[in-house]
């Protein structure tokens, strides 16, 4: 087996896009639900224990990132399999969405990184 042959997707073009989309968008709520937490969490640190609804923030919202993350998880699996990146890069994308501004960051590239790789397919699909 070639090494490009190892490295091709595995799915049609418009598989890979829509799954590329579904990670886009679990990749942005994820990042943005964890900037509010992170907001709602800066109360513990001394001198801003006042921040308006932080505690509320935090209630609410801790559990809806945990499941925004569970999906960005089951996500960022599908378009990986579907691309066959390396299990480090499907790693490293999923530890992204822990930390804040990351998962914007990781959407970016990983977004160029497959959008590059289907431009340079052979279109016999």
């Amino acid at each position: 087996m070639s090494a490009d042959r190892a490295t091709a997707p595995t799915s049609t073009p418009a598989k890979v896009r829509s799954a590329l989309t579904r990670y886009r968008v679990m990749a942005w709520a994820t990042g943005i639900g964890l900037l509010v937490l992170t907001y709602s969490l800066l109360r513990y640190l001394p001198g801003l224990h006042d921040l308006p609804a932080g505690e509320s923030i935090s209630r609410v919202l801790g559990p809806v990132h945990g499941t925004l993350y569970i999906v960005l998880l089951v996500t960022t699996f599908d378009l990986g399999t579907r691309v066959r990146w390396p299990w480090g890069r499907m790693l490293l994308t999923a530890l992204a969405g822990t930390v804040p501004f990351l998962s914007f960051y990781a959407e970016h590239k990983n977004q160029r990184a497959v959008q590059e790789r289907l431009a340079a397919r052979p279109s016999a699909s």
